[in-house]
Parts: C-alpha cells; structure tokens; sequence
C-alpha cells in the first residue's frame, strides 16, 4: 500500500450494510474510520472476543467483546429511502468562501436522494 491515505466516501456516523462477511446482512453506524489501513469499525459488528489485562483492584479483566474493523469494500452505505446504494456526487452553485471551491454534496447513485 503507498503512502498515501485513501480518500474516502464514507463518513463518520454514515449508516451502512455489511455485504460480505459473517455479520452480511446486517446494519449498523460507523464509529471510527481508519483510513491508513482502508478499514471501518461499525457499531455493534463485527464483534470478537478480547481477553483484557486487569489493571485495579476494581478493574475486572477477563474476556470482552469488541468491534473488531471491517474493511471498507466489505461494507455500502445506506440511502433513507431505497437502501444499500453507492455514492455519487453532484456540483451545488454554492462556492466555499474560505476555499473558493464549488460545493460538492453526496447523493445516492440509485434515486439522486441527498445523504
């Protein structure tokens, strides 16, 4: 892989379907986006077990369960009104006063619904 971070069309909070993998089928919300490694935590999937050191006297170790990444392929986003879909994007009229760049907004590819 270069060195490069991947740009990516996902974002925080985004919900998405898993379409490959042991959790296919399933819909969650990503939690943390990992761009150098092209991968994405989802809440709630891709669940693994981890054994945890005990740390206090409170604290308990023992055996948890937490989100283990997915990667970014393995995953499509999900448009409110007709489900898993790609992402486009369409140019909006607006320019950004600090860039000067014209607006680019996110768009299901399947029925042009904003995401």
């Amino acid at each position: 892989m270069d060195d490069k971070a991947h740009k990516f069309k996902l974002k925080k909070e985004d919900t998405v379907e898993i379409i490959a993998g042991k959790d296919r089928g399933k819909r969650g919300r990503i939690l943390k986006i990992l761009r150098d490694k092209d991968r994405i935590v989802v809440e709630g999937l891709n669940m693994v077990k981890k054994t945890k050191k005990k740390r206090s006297q409170q604290d308990r170790g023992g055996i948890a369960e937490i989100e283990a990444p997915i990667h970014s392929s393995n995953v499509m986003i999900v448009c409110r009104k007709c489900g898993p879909a790609r992402i486009g994007y369409k140019l909006t009229g607006n320019k950004d006063p600090k860039t000067g760049k014209t607006e680019k907004k996110r768009v299901c590819r399947k029925c042009g619904e904003a995401l």
